[in-house]
Parts: C-alpha cells; structure tokens; sequence
C-alpha cells in the first residue's frame, strides 16, 4: 500500500523545525531528507527513522518499512518538538558513520 500525499503533508508540518528537509517519492513511499542526508522516510502511512543510538534512546520500536527491509524506528508523532531534537542528533551520526571493522 503506497502512502499518502496527504500523510507526508502531515509528517512535513511536525518537521517544520528541521533545517532543509526534502523528500523523493519512490515506488509510492518518500524518502525523507535533512541538509540531504537521507534520516527516514515515509512508508504506508508510517513515520520511520534510521535506526542509529540518537533515535532508539526516543523511539525504540522497531518496525520494517517493507518485507525484506532493514527495520527502522517507528516515530511517535505526538511532540514535535522532540521528533525535531532527535533529527538535529541524528544528523551528524547519518553525516559521519563509524567505519566498521
């Protein structure tokens, strides 16, 4: 089920204190971008996170956006303010990955 135009308005309006988002439809989602680092996106109606630490200390339920996928953290959508907060932590650990060895 592809989400809606609707619903990523909606998901735009709790992140209008996030600097520079942007979003690219694909095959009927949104993927969701801050100073053009990808950070989440928008998959059947559903607000999800990269699963890095800033956003599981937030939002620790995990779910996949689509059979196959890597699970991502569902985003309680109730304060903005913190949605904002937990996206400005994540940033720089999207940026800047620690190499794995």
């Amino acid at each position: 089920m592809a989400s809606s135009e609707e619903y990523l308005e909606f998901v735009l309006g709790l992140l209008r204190d996030v600097p520079s988002v942007t979003h690219r439809k694909m095959m009927g989602e949104y993927l969701l971008y801050s100073e053009g680092v990808l950070f989440g996106g928008v998959y059947d109606d559903r607000f999800l996170l990269k699963d890095i630490p800033a956003a599981r200390a937030v939002f620790p339920l995990e779910q996949t956006p689509y059979e196959g996928a890597k699970a991502m953290l569902l985003v309680d959508i109730e304060n903005p303010s913190e949605i904002a907060s937990v996206i400005a932590d994540m940033i720089p650990e999207v940026k800047n990955p620690k190499k794995r060895r």
